[in-house]
């Protein structure tokens, strides 16, 4: 048994052992299985993100102008994609709902694991509270009802799909499905109509800021424009690295869950270049730079909605709602693993008849909904949530290495093309997007930093003597550890 590690024997319903041990504590932590083929992975994929291209992104024109959003854009794109492959070798060797926590713990131990963990909860708890603000806001400017953005609004929000989530993971990903195809039809239907009004001109009408080491036309806030602009160009493609946490609810996961990688990635990347040039082309930089929706301000500037603008409007809407349905699913399944692990309260992993963990997606909802109607900031929790994702891609990316480099006799039925020098890049721009989440909202990154440290002193002085060994990411670390030992042998 692993050092620090325990198995349960007690009731399985509390944070106290399992009452015939693991077998009969795992019975009441397990997830349905086999309910997502690839293209209900796809769809998830491009749920994470969709969001991203209605809005959000086009406030990195305003720290970069049109030449530096491009090239962070550019960068970022290339992070995420160095990121996915190495993620999809990963997912297909430990196929668990631990995502890139079960990754760190098999390459970094408990401590890498549990930073790792906590990072990419502090993402996806914040990310969805953040969007039931922006939902409100559309709800509110579409007059939809009659409503205005408020908590009524986002306790809808959370409380409907959380509902759709309890129903089941393949009723719950359908949905998604469904909802993401009409955003990206939006998407693509807005691209048509703000071509017809583009003008390469208007691509670089900021004006340039004379005093800015490298400023230009193209670089109006010179060239740490382009630094400034990484955590805006992460938005075409946030999320995206979540995929790999509905591996353990995949079909045949080590060749579902590559696949689903590559094909949401490539299908993310057209939408954000044909979104960006196009948006940007139809009405100017400076005309949409800080707009909370470019793409409406996109096809009818200043002038009278028209029937496009409205159509666009409401499915952002649905944008919106994809994302914050996957996000939710991303963040019940993370908190399941490490409860179901011993990492957090041990109860928070418990599943209904169904196969869903009902508390880890009702504590993070109670959570988010509390944060959205007590901050109302949405975008200072978005930034608290892209400094969370940052620190775990530079974590996900060293896993990475670290399996390749200790590990190379591994079977991997899935091989990152590129092998450990993909991973490095992927790990020197996540470094790099970390640091430039202090250049936008340094209050934002002590924020995270602060939760960090509580979520660590926890770790520290108690759970970390109370993991269970018999959880699959740690069965599997254990494994290692006894290979590595005979190896030495």
């Amino acid at each position: 048994m692993a050092q620090g590690t325990e198995t349960p024997a007690g009731p399985p319903g509390d944070t106290g052992p399992a009452k015939s041990g693991t077998d009969a504590y795992l019975h009441r932590r397990t997830l349905r299985r086999g309910s997502a083929g690839w293209l209900l992975l796809t769809g998830l994929g491009v749920a994470y993100v969709v969001s991203g291209d209605f809005s959000g992104w086009n406030i990195g024109l305003s720290k970069g102008g049109f030449g530096g959003l491009a090239v962070a854009m550019v960068l970022m794109g290339v992070m995420y994609a160095c990121l996915v492959f190495a993620l999809a070798e990963l997912s297909a060797i430990l196929p668990t709902a631990g995502g890139g926590y079960g990754f760190a713990r098999r390459a970094l131990g408990t401590w890498g694991g549990f930073l790792t963990g906590t990072a990419i909860l502090i993402e996806y708890i914040l990310a969805p509270a953040a969007i039931s603000l922006f939902i409100g806001d559309y709800v509110e400017s579409l007059g939809l009802f009659g409503l205005t953005s408020g908590w009524p609004v986002y306790l809808a929000c959370f409380a409907i799909f959380i509902g759709i989530h309890l129903w089941g993971v393949g009723e719950a990903l359908r949905f998604s499905l469904v909802v993401t195809a009409i955003a990206v039809a939006a998407l693509l239907i807005f691209a048509v109509g703000a071509f017809t009004e583009f003008d390469a001109g208007r691509l670089n009408d900021i004006p340039a800021d004379a005093s800015a080491f490298g400023s230009s036309s193209w670089l109006p806030y010179g060239l740490l424009g382009i630094w400034a602009a990484f955590p805006f160009g992460m938005w075409f493609f946030l999320g995206v690295e979540g995929v790999p946490l509905a591996a353990e609810e995949a079909k045949d996961p080590v060749r579902s869950m590559p696949k689903a990688l590559a094909i949401s990635l490539a299908v993310l990347v057209f939408l954000a270049l044909i979104t960006f040039v196009s948006a940007t082309g139809a009405q100017g930089a400076n005309a949409i730079k800080e707009a909370g929706n470019p793409l409406v301000v996109a096809l009818q500037g200043d002038g009278e909605p028209t029937a496009l603008s409205r159509f666009v409007n409401y499915a952002g809407l649905a944008g919106l709602v994809a994302s914050f349905f996957s996000l939710i699913f991303a963040g019940s399944r993370q908190l399941f693993a490490l409860s179901r692990a011993g990492y957090l309260p041990r109860f928070l992993s418990l599943t209904n008849r169904r196969k869903s963990p009902y508390l880890g997606l009702l504590i993070p909802g109670i959570v988010g909904f509390t944060l959205a109607a007590w901050s109302g900031n949405g975008g200072r929790m978005l930034n608290v949530a892209v400094f969370g994702a940052t620190i775990s891609y530079a974590l996900m990316a060293l896993s990475h290495l670290v399996l390749r480099r200790r590990e190379p006799e591994l079977p991997r039925p899935y091989r990152t093309p590129g092998g450990a020098l993909t991973s490095s890049v992927a790990f020197v721009l996540a470094c790099s997007a970390l640091v430039a989440t202090f250049l936008v909202d340094r209050d934002a990154a002590f924020i995270a930093l602060a939760v960090y440290a509580v979520a660590l002193a926890y770790f520290a002085f108690y759970s970390r003597h109370r993991l269970v060994a018999g959880a699959p990411e740690e069965e599997f670390a254990a494994l290692a550890a006894a290979e590595a030992e005979l190896a030495r042998d």
